[in-house]
């Protein structure tokens, strides 16, 4: 990239070009999406003034960008933010970055939980692992007889969280507590109607396999899901009972090809009803849901 003067246009022509010879997976939307950035406008906005020139200034802020990004940085912490559930939520490094497939979510809790449903009660959720606080706060915003419970174990994530529910207004519906898993609500036995989470489920073994944005940049522990990646489910399946209400249910998002082995945890409780699973958009079985029994 020389000096001479770019237009806006000329500029997302080159970057994309640069970053497809670059291995850049979306070469055109993150060319689009970091210019947008640096110029402080919207991708839409940069079409209607394609022709116009860029300041040096504005260029050499770009460049720094466009490097970052050409290091496989994710996008998201360049720009500092991802958009989950409509919502533009803050995410920042050590936070993992909202995936539009962990929507689904957010999706099969509110049909288990309909706003128009006959239900008087105050909705107890937990969030186990709550990261950028996305599920959390799309639950928040969509049941307003929601009171959530989101924990984390990064110090990091729980700042982050607590920052995005307080720039959407929800600070009040959701409770952030540090701690691993069910550790920061021990004493609150048979409370929560739901408890839904995207732990970490990549295994170990495939981690140098996974795209360098995931493996150089995301934290580590909010991925590794250890041998098979099964290690949080199984801690999961054996605390789940303590704190899951009368006919409680769970949500866990999965990863690929491990839905019959979570499927067979949940089966070896014998606290469950038979479960059901929901794919994502390219058919990967990507969320499992299950009821507690009637324990009469």
């Amino acid at each position: 990239m020389n000096n001479k003067t770019w237009t806006i246009l000329q500029l997302l022509n080159w970057t994309s070009q640069y970053f497809n010879e670059n291995g850049i997976e979306n070469p055109r939307l993150d060319a689009e999406s970091l210019l947008a950035h640096s110029l402080k406008t919207d991708r839409l906005r940069l079409y209607l003034n394609y022709d116009k020139p860029i300041h040096k200034d504005e260029l050499r802020e770009y460049k720094k960008l466009i490097k970052r990004r050409i290091k496989r940085e994710p996008l998201q912490y360049i720009t500092g933010y991802q958009e989950f559930w409509s919502l533009n939520l803050k995410v920042a490094r050590g936070v993992l970055i909202p995936r539009p497939e962990t929507e689904i979510l957010v999706e099969e809790a509110l049909k288990t939980f309909p706003q128009n449903k006959s239900f008087d009660k105050t909705i107890n959720i937990l969030e186990l692992g709550t990261g950028s606080g996305a599920v959390a706060i799309a639950l928040a915003k969509e049941l307003q007889r929601g009171s959530i419970v989101a924990t984390d174990i990064s110090d990091i994530a729980i700042k982050t969280a607590r920052e995005n529910a307080k720039v959407h207004g929800l600070e009040e519906q959701i409770t952030f507590l540090k701690g691993s898993l069910f550790e920061p609500v021990r004493e609150r036995i048979g409370t929560f109607n739901l408890v839904i989470s995207n732990p970490p489920y990549i295994p170990i073994e495939d981690f140098r396999d996974i795209q360098p944005e995931v493996r150089n940049f995301e934290p580590r522990i909010s991925l590794n899901g250890g041998k098979e990646g099964l290690k949080f489910y199984r801690q999961i399946f054996s605390q789940i009972g303590r704190y899951l209400a009368k006919d409680g249910w769970v949500i866990l998002e999965l990863g690929k090809g491990q839905a019959e082995k979570v499927t067979r945890l949940i089966e070896l409780t014998g606290e469950f009803n038979p479960t059901s699973i929901i794919k994502d958009f390219s058919g990967i079985e990507r969320v499992v849901k299950a009821q507690r029994k009637d324990r009469k």
